[in-house]
C-alpha cells in the first residue's frame, strides 16, 4: 500500500539562509571585505582610498591643487597626534620615599577634620612668626635726638623731576634747616633710571642718580648732594648705610649749594654739577650708641615663608590647597617684604597690597582651573613637586634678586633695547623661549590636545597683533602677562611643566604685587620715548624751537655755540623815547632786577607763536634744572607771548669759597627736632640772622669784582594749564656769557 503523498514543503526548515543586509558574525571574510564610505561611521570596514574619494563629483575641494591638499592632509594628521593619544603621567622616582609623608599623614591624621586642623595650625604658625618679624623691622628703631626713622624706597629723593616742584621749587620747601630720619632697605645700589634724566647738560639713563659728594681732593670734607639725588644711594656713597643690609641715617637739608663734585665711593659713582641748586643735603655722623636700627630681615622672613611652603608641599596632595596657599603666601611676602611698592610706611603698603590682591585672586582662580589643576591632579611625587614647582616659584617671585640684576632689559622699548648688552640678552631669552615652546608643543601633540591649544593661542596671538598695530600705542608685555600667556601651555603632567608653571606663577605674583595690573598698551610718552616725525598725538611731544640773543652792555661777541652776544647802547642824551635798544626785562626772584650799578647781561628767547590749536597756553623755562619762569597767554602781564627777555641770575660763587653760595661757613645748622618727616627748626630765624651777620649781603656780593658767574643750563617746554610738555634739550649760557644753541 502506498502512503499518501503530502507536500510538507511549508513545514520543513530550510537550510538556505535568508537574504538580509546583516552579516553573520562568523563570516569574517565577508566582514573584512565590506567597503565603507567617507560618511560610514563603522570601524569594521576598510577606508575609501583618498584618490577614489576625491575623484567623486561630490568632492567640494577639487579647486585646491593636489600638492596643497596633500600637505594639508599631512598637517592635519600631525596636529591630531597619535591614535590613541598618550596619557601623560609623572611616575615618582623612588616612590616609597616621596610618598612617605603622605602615608605618615594617613596613619596619624586619617580624617578630613584632623587634616584641616593641622593646615590651620600651619597657617597660624607661619603668619604669627612672619608678621611679628615684619612688624619688628618696619616699626621699630630710633635715632637718639632725631626720633623714629621713616622707611624709604631705593629711589626716594627730595626733589621732583622737571617742574614737579613748581616755580622756583616752592612746592618742595623747606630748602634748609630740616632733617629726615630714614631707613633704607638692602640692595639699593642697583636702582637705576628707566627714563632719561637731565642733570645740567648730561643725559642719564639706566644708572643711579647721585649728584655731588665729598671733594675728591679732600676726603675728609663734608659730602653734599644735590636735592634730586637718590637718598639711599647717596647714603651708601657717603658710607652711612651699606648695600648688603641697608641701614638708618639722618639727612640734613643745607639749602643752596654750588659746584657739586663727582667722586666714586663704596661702589657708587656720583656725577658733578658745576652750578647752583636750591636744595641740597648732607648726612649727620652718628655714633654706634646713638642709632638703634633693626637689621634688614628680608632673608630671615623669606626663610620662614619658604619653610612653611615646603612643609605644606610635602604633606599635601590637594591641588587647591597647594596652589592657593603658595599664591597667597608668596603674594603677601613679595608685596610687603622682598619687593614692596614705594610707599611712605607699612600701613600704606598693606593698603596697596590689598588693592591689588582682590583682582589677582580672581585671575589666580582662572589659572588654577585652566593650568594648575590638570598638572597637579593625582600627582604623588611630593619631593619632585616641591623642588621643581615651588623652587622655581621662588625664583620667579624674587625676580628683583634673580633675573633683574642679570638681564639688562626692563621693557621691550627701543630705548631699553639700545642699552649695552640688551640685544645679546634678548637673543638668549628668545632662544630659550623657542626651545621651551618647541618641547612643550611636542608633549601637547602626543597627548592629543594640539587642536585645543591651537585655538587658544590663535586667539591670544590675534589679540596681541591687534594691540601691537594700534596707532599711538606701544605693546607692553609685563610679568603678569607672561604668566597669562604661557601658563596654559603647562597644563599637563610632565616634569618640565612643573618647573615652567612654578616660574610663571612666581613672575605673576612679583609683577602684580610690585607693579599692579599695568596696562598692556601704553603711550610712547608714558614710556619716555621721543616721538619721531612729529606724528605723536600728545600735545607736549614737541618742545619749543627756541632762538636766543644775548645782550651785554658795551660788547659784541659771536658765541662759540652759534649764538650772538649783541651790542646794546644807551639812548643818546636828550632822547626821551620810551623804547630802549635793550628789550624790557621781567623782574624775577633770583635775577638781577637792573637796579645794581654793575652791568648785567640778559638774554632774549624767541619761540614764535604758540600752537593754540593744541590747547597750549604757556611756556615753562628750566634754568639749572629748576623752573625759574612760566608765562601764560591769559596773564595780564607785559610779556610778548612769542619771546621773553631774562636777566642773568645772580647765582655764583666767590673765588675764595668754591662750594657754598654766599661764602656761608657752616653747612649743618644746630636744630631742635621733633618727630615729623621733614622737621623745620624752631631756631631757623636765629640761624638765618646769625648767618646774615657773618656773611656778605646779596647786594654786596653783586658788587664784588671777584664774583664768578656760573654756567646756566636752560630748557624749554610748552604748558597746557598746569601740565608741562616734554622739555627740550639743553642750551648753555656759559660763565663767559656765550650762548650755545640747543642741539637739534
Amino acid at each position: 500500500m502506498h502512503s499518501e503523498y503530502r507536500d510538507d514543503e511549508e513545514n520543513l526548515v530550510s537550510d538556505i539562509p535568508a537574504l538580509t543586509d546583516e552579516e553573520a558574525d562568523h563570516d569574517v571574510e565577508s566582514r573584512d571585505f565590506h567597503v565603507r564610505t567617507g560618511s560610514d561611521g563603522s570601524a569594521t570596514g576598510l577606508p575609501v582610498p583618498v584618490w577614489l574619494r576625491e575623484a567623486s563629483h561630490t568632492f567640494p575641494y577639487k579647486w585646491v591643487p593636489l600638492p596643497v591638499r596633500k600637505a594639508s592632509r599631512a598637517v592635519v594628521t600631525w596636529v591630531k597626534g597619535p591614535v590613541p593619544p598618550r596619557v601623560l603621567k609623572i611616575d615618582p622616582i623612588y616612590p616609597k620615599i616621596q610618598q612617605a609623608p603622605i602615608q605618615l599623614l594617613d596613619k596619624y591624621a586619617p580624617k578630613r577634620k584632623q587634616r584641616i586642623m593641622l593646615l590651620v595650625a600651619l597657617y597660624a604658625c607661619w603668619f604669627l612668626t612672619w608678621s611679628l618679624m615684619l612688624k619688628q623691622q618696619a616699626t621699630t628703631g630710633s635715632i637718639k635726638g632725631y626720633g623714629k626713622p621713616r622707611n624709604l624706597w631705593c629711589g626716594a629723593s627730595f626733589w621732583e623731576e622737571g617742574n614737579g616742584c613748581g616755580l622756583n621749587g616752592n612746592q618742595c620747601r623747606p630748602f634748609s634747616s630740616a632733617h629726615l630720619t630714614f631707613r633704607c632697605p638692602a640692595n639699593c645700589k642697583g636702582t637705576h633710571l628707566l627714563e632719561e634724566r637731565i642733570v645740567g647738560n648730561k643725559s642719564l639713563r639706566y644708572e643711579g642718580l647721585v649728584v655731588g659728594g665729598p671733594d675728591p681732593l679732600d676726603p675728609d670734607s663734608i659730602p653734599v648732594y644735590r636735592g634730586d639725588s637718590f637718598i639711599c644711594q647717596a647714603a651708601i656713597h657717603a658710607g652711612v648705610t651699606t648695600d648688603a643690609t641697608g641701614g638708618c641715617g639722618v639727612a640734613t637739608l643745607v639749602g643752596a649749594h654750588s659746584n657739586f663734585k663727582a667722586s666714586k665711593a663704596n661702589g657708587i659713582e656720583s656725577i658733578d654739577f658745576p652750578a647752583t641748586f636750591p636744595r641740597s643735603f648732607t648726612f649727620q655722623r652718628l655714633s654706634a650708641s646713638q642709632a638703634k636700627c633693626p637689621v634688614d630681615s628680608r632673608w630671615p622672613l623669606f626663610a620662614v615663608t619658604a619653610a612653611a611652603l615646603v612643609i605644606l608641599s610635602i604633606m599635601t596632595t590637594s591641588p587647591a590647597v597647594f596652589f592657593f596657599s603658595t599664591f597667597v603666601i608668596m603674594f603677601l611676602h613679595v608685596g610687603l617684604v622682598s619687593d614692596p611698592p614705594s610707599t611712605a610706611n607699612i600701613y600704606e603698603a598693606i593698603s596697596k597690597l590689598l588693592e591689588r590682591f582682590l583682582p589677582a585672586a580672581f585671575v589666580s582662580y582662572i589659572l588654577y582651573r585652566t593650568s594648575a589643576l590638570p598638572l597637579l591632579n593625582g600627582l604623588t611625587a611630593q619631593i619632585e613637586k616641591t623642588v621643581l614647582y615651588l623652587g622655581f616659584c621662588f625664583i620667579g617671585a624674587l625676580n628683583n634678586y634673580t633675573f633683574g640684576p642679570l638681564i639688562p632689559i626692563e621693557r621691550l622699548t627701543p630705548h631699553d633695547l639700545a642699552q649695552p648688552g640688551a640685544p645679546f640678552a634678548l637673543a638668549i631669552i628668545i632662544t630659550l623661549i623657542l626651545l621651551i615652546v618647541g618641547t612643550q608643543i611636542h608633549w601637547i601633540r602626543v597627548s592629543g590636545n594640539m587642536p585645543k591649544y591651537l585655538a587658544i593661542y590663535a586667539g591670544m596671538g590675534l589679540t596681541l597683533i591687534i594691540l601691537l598695530v594700534l596707532p599711538g600705542f606701544r605693546l607692553r608685555i609685563h610679568h603678569y602677562i607672561l604668566a597669562l600667556v604661557f601658563m596654559p601651555g603647562t597644563g599637563f603632567q610632565i616634569r618640565p611643566s612643573l618647573a615652567y608653571q612654578g616660574l610663571l606663577l612666581g613672575l605673576f605674583v612679583n609683577g602684580v604685587a610690585r607693579w599692579g595690573f599695568a596696562s598692556i598698551i601704553e603711550t610712547p610718552v608714558a614710556l619716555g620715548e621721543v616721538p619721531s616725525g612729529g606724528g605723536s598725538s600728545w600735545w607736549g611731544a614737541k618742545s619749543p624751537n627756541v632762538t636766543a640773543v644775548v645782550h651785554n652792555v658795551g660788547a659784541m661777541v659771536r658765541g662759540g655755540g652759534g649764538g650772538i652776544i649783541a651790542a646794546a647802547t644807551a639812548p643818546p642824551a636828550g632822547d626821551h623815547s620810551t623804547e630802549s635798544l635793550l628789550p624790557s626785562t621781567i623782574p624775577i626772584p633770583g635775577f638781577d632786577d637792573g637796579t645794581s650799578t654793575t652791568s648785567t647781561p640778559n638774554i632774549t628767547f624767541h619761540w614764535g607763536p604758540l600752537p593754540r590749536d593744541q590747547g597750549i597756553d604757556g611756556v615753562s623755562i628750566l634754568i639749572n634744572d629748576v623752573e625759574r619762569w612760566r608765562g601764560y597767554t591769559d596773564e595780564e602781564l607785559y610779556w610778548n607771548e612769542e619771546e621773553v627777555t631774562l636777566p642773568r641770575r645772580r647765582e655764583g660763587r666767590e673765588k675764595s669759597q668754591p662750594g657754598i653760595v654766599g661764602g656761608e661757613k657752616s653747612l649743618i645748622p644746630k636744630l631742635d627736632l621733633d618727630l615729623a618727616f621733614v622737621q623745620e627748626s624752631e631756631s631757623e630765624s636765629e640761624s638765618e640772622s646769625e648767618s646774615n651777620s657773618n656773611s656778605k649781603s646779596e647786594s654786596e656780593l653783586d658788587l664784588e669784582p671777584d664774583f664768578d658767574f656760573e654756567p646756566q643750563f636752560i630748557r624749554f617746554a610748552w604748558m597746557k594749564g598746569n601740565s608741562a610738555g616734554r622739555y627740550s634739550k639743553v642750551g648753555v649760557w656759559d660763565e663767559k656769557g656765550v650762548w650755545h644753541d640747543i642741539p637739534s
